[in-house]
């Protein structure tokens, strides 16, 4: 296997920290709202990578996080929670009991989106909320090695503290123009908040520096060191959680633990709508509900991702998505013409297909090998819908 390593910035031979198994953090959804069909791309990719992994005989542990609260409305320390939003939107109690209603309905929407476009569930979901003894303790440990402050708002992250912040993707020395907003009385822009103690004084949960809520980082940073341990192999994420996020992460974990957080570091890029990134901020978005309303099968859609690398931005249009749709339905309906019987994987195709998969996950490239197998007059048509049967392990299509 051959991963594009984004904490490197370059392709590298992957090898596991314990043979034969692989450990992989996702960052999940902040369930205030449905995902778009721009967020699926994320979890279509650790679908492929476990997929793949498994293909090639490794045990996978998977983790895909829920964020049901810390989250706020930007990458600033600053405005509502995007729960707390939620809340507002849809004219729910603002109470603990109000954030667990908003949380199960968007938990549950995600988990159907994840099983329309057939990615398979991973080992943990963990949610936010039940592990905020470990980020309390994570915060404790941070304040104990020096790397914290106080302000009157909450507990905040001392950049400064860590030479190598901002490591991932090459922003060390970080731009301060890119950096967060600025909150009063932070020793810099690029300081993150831990805990944010709640402004109204009760909504949120106990702590050592009074009631509120888990910054998002120390969420993540918690739960993966609970479920697969420090370090650990892969994360990934959207291109987006690189400048901030990710970088948190790493600041965060590395300076209470000592060791690297994770091995790989693997990012999409966005699907872009009319040109411009999806954000439900911007109210640009679709849903894999929309699509299916139009008359589009969710595996239609996965076929359309797959046809791009992960690495490459794609435009979403309806003419690429139908597109995408045919193709796949003329893939079926010649598979569904191929007599059963005692077919069996045609290796050299196998060689071929797994060449680009072990590449970086080329997965464009892999179905090419399906198309050009299907013209190969010398492989038996019992051969083909095996062997296709076969790839489908990796691709998740439905075949």
């Amino acid at each position: 296997m051959k991963i594009y390593n984004t904490l490197t910035d370059k392709l590298e031979d992957f090898k596991s920290l314990k043979e034969n198994k692989v450990t992989m953090y996702h960052c999940g959804p902040t369930v205030y709202n449905y995902v778009h069909i721009g967020n699926l791309r994320s979890y279509i990719l650790a679908d492929i990578l476990r997929r793949a992994f498994e293909y090639e005989n490794f045990e996978v542990k998977q983790v895909i996080n829920i964020t049901d609260i810390g989250h706020l409305t930007s990458d600033a320390d600053s405005g509502d929670d995007k729960m707390v939003k939620g809340l507002k939107r849809e004219g729910l109690p603002i109470s603990l009991d109000g954030l667990k209603q908003l949380s199960d309905k968007y938990t549950k929407a995600f988990e159907e989106d994840l099983y329309a476009i057939n990615i398979k569930k991973p080992d943990y979901l963990p949610k936010a909320t039940d592990y905020l003894e470990n980020e309390i303790e994570l915060i404790k440990t941070l304040e104990t090695k020096g790397f914290t402050y106080k302000l009157e708002d909450g507990v905040y992250f001392d950049t400064a503290q860590l030479p190598d912040y901002g490591k991932l993707g090459g922003l060390t020395p970080i731009n301060e123009s890119e950096a967060r907003v600025d909150v009063s009385g932070k020793k810099s822009p690029r300081d993150f908040v831990l805990w944010k103690i709640s402004t109204d004084g009760h909504l949120g949960f106990p702590s050592p520096w009074g009631n509120g809520f888990p910054g998002w980082h120390i969420e993540c940073s918690a739960m993966s060191k609970e479920l697969l341990g420090q370090p650990f192999d892969i994360h990934t994420g959207g291109i987006d959680h690189i400048p901030v996020h990710h970088n948190n992460e790493i600041a965060q974990s590395e300076a209470a633990y000592g060791t690297l957080l994770a091995n790989y570091w693997i990012h999409n890029e966005f699907v872009n709508l009319s040109g411009a990134k999806m954000a439900k901020s911007e109210g640009n978005i679709l849903t894999l509900k929309t699509l299916e309303e139009k008359g589009f099968s969710p595996l239609a859609y996965r076929y359309f991702l797959l046809l791009s690398h992960y690495r490459s931005p794609t435009n979403f249009t309806w003419e690429a998505l139908e597109a995408a749709q045919n193709a796949l339905n003329k893939l079926k309906n010649t598979m569904s013409r191929m007599p059963l019987g005692s077919g069996v994987v045609n290796e050299t195709y196998k060689a071929q297909f797994k060449e680009k998969i072990e590449n970086d996950f080329n997965t464009a490239q892999a179905i090419a090998v399906i198309w050009t197998m299907l013209k190969d007059k010398d492989v038996s048509s019992e051969d083909k819908l095996a062997t296709i049967k076969d790839f489908d392990k990796v691709l998740g299509l439905g075949l």
